[in-house]
């Protein structure tokens, strides 16, 4: 983590406030040091950008030990996403999360 890091992804979600890849990439910066930011993060880029696919796996992971039924809800939606978009790889990865919560 780096301000300097966050400052630029900051100005760059300004410049392009439709491309998910820098929320997502600011969400992953954060969720360390500030966790009720990257939640807000996470939270919109699942509201206003639910086709972006590599949202669900590390938005779940970072809801697992708070609350667990969320990170369900957003593994079981992003394996509905990885087969409409035809990405078995990421199906697999989030199947095998979400076999891991459930038992």
């Amino acid at each position: 983590m780096s301000k300097e890091r966050i400052a630029m992804l900051e100005q760059w979600i300004k410049d392009e406030p439709s491309d998910p890849f820098n929320k997502y990439a600011l969400a992953l910066e954060v969720q360390a040091i500030d966790r009720v930011k990257a939640e807000a993060i996470f939270n919109e880029l699942l509201e206003l950008h639910p086709d972006y696919l590599p949202t669900y796996y590390t938005a779940a992971q970072f809801y697992v030990d708070d609350n667990e039924p969320t990170a369900i809800r957003i593994l079981e939606k992003g394996i509905l996403l990885a087969v409409q978009q035809t990405n078995l790889k990421a199906k697999r990865e989030l199947q095998s999360a979400l076999d891991q919560l459930l038992f």
